[in-house]
């Protein structure tokens, strides 16, 4: 007892860790009452679906205020729940770079987070998987490998067939990303796990030199051998035309990936939108 007394006191009184350091209290209108309610729902968003999904908040609460900037809105609620150790947490997928926020809670880091979802085999399950995918030098855990493991898992006995199926919810649940039968994380996972990986695999954990964050997938120097995200592959080397590793000077001998770029992608989501719109004209 006094021991999880101690514990909770711990993480109640844990200095913070959100970006920027300390933030002033905030005030939580309804508006961003709302954005995060639907930020729960969803659990990850890319960063255009936040800025839709902050707007769309706006309408409904307060038409007549002026948006606000949208890392200033996140840091008002992030101010609020810093007490609750939660926080909207940015990130960016691993394979293009696009931005992404998740609420994370920072107190639990392992995967006993996800037990109000999941029985104790299918978090097993999860485990498996994981410690696959971390040992794998693509990323990547193939669904055979996964489902070879289901005799070892622990609680309730599950037959292959149920173990696809459990998969296929954590890929709905965006814990689990599938390519073509093979399984990596989802951001959301990297987000809200990267301590518990750190600290549940040291000697099997991949760092990005560039970034120094965890690293699922990316490239690495075959000489000596450290890691890239593909995103930080592709700001690093944007203007080289002969790359060479940051770390020996070697050649690099990947293709460079392209650097995901915003207004890019914002112009693309204002046609979009335009033709969705002109659509329902024509209906």
């Amino acid at each position: 007892m006094e021991e999880g007394r101690a514990e909770r006191r711990r993480r109640t009184e844990a200095p913070s860790h959100t970006q920027g350091g300390p933030r002033r209290a905030g005030v939580m209108t309804d508006v961003h009452r709302r954005f995060l309610q639907l930020l729960m729902t969803h659990g990850v968003l890319e960063e255009w679906d936040v800025r839709r999904l902050q707007k769309h908040c706006y309408r409904v609460h307060d038409r007549t205020a002026a948006v606000e900037e949208l890392e200033d809105f996140i840091n008002n609620i992030n101010s609020v729940l810093e007490s609750l150790y939660i926080e909207i947490k940015k990130g960016a997928t691993e394979d293009d770079g696009r931005p992404v926020y998740a609420l994370v809670n920072l107190a639990t880091t392992s995967v006993s987070k996800m037990a109000s979802d999941f029985a104790e085999n299918e978090l097993d399950l999860f485990r498996k998987a994981l410690e696959l995918i971390i040992d794998s030098e693509t990323g990547f855990a193939s669904s055979t490998n996964i489902l070879n493991l289901v005799d070892q898992l622990k609680g309730k006995k599950m037959r292959k067939k149920e173990a696809e199926q459990v998969l296929q919810k954590f890929v709905q649940n965006k814990w689990l990303i599938e390519k073509e039968g093979e399984f990596t994380l989802h951001s959301r996972a990297i987000l809200e796990m990267e301590q518990y990986i750190r600290e549940t695999y040291p000697d099997a954990v991949k760092i990005c030199n560039i970034c120094h964050s965890l690293l699922i997938q990316g490239q690495s120097c075959e000489t000596c051998g450290i890691r890239m995200h593909l995103p930080c592959v592709a700001k690093y080397f944007q203007s080289n035309s002969e790359p060479r590793c940051p770390h020996c000077n070697d050649y690099w001998p990947h293709e460079i990936p392209e650097v995901f770029d915003p207004e890019k992608e914002r112009e693309a989501g204002t046609s979009r939108a335009t033709k969705r719109s002109l659509r329902s004209r024509q209906h």
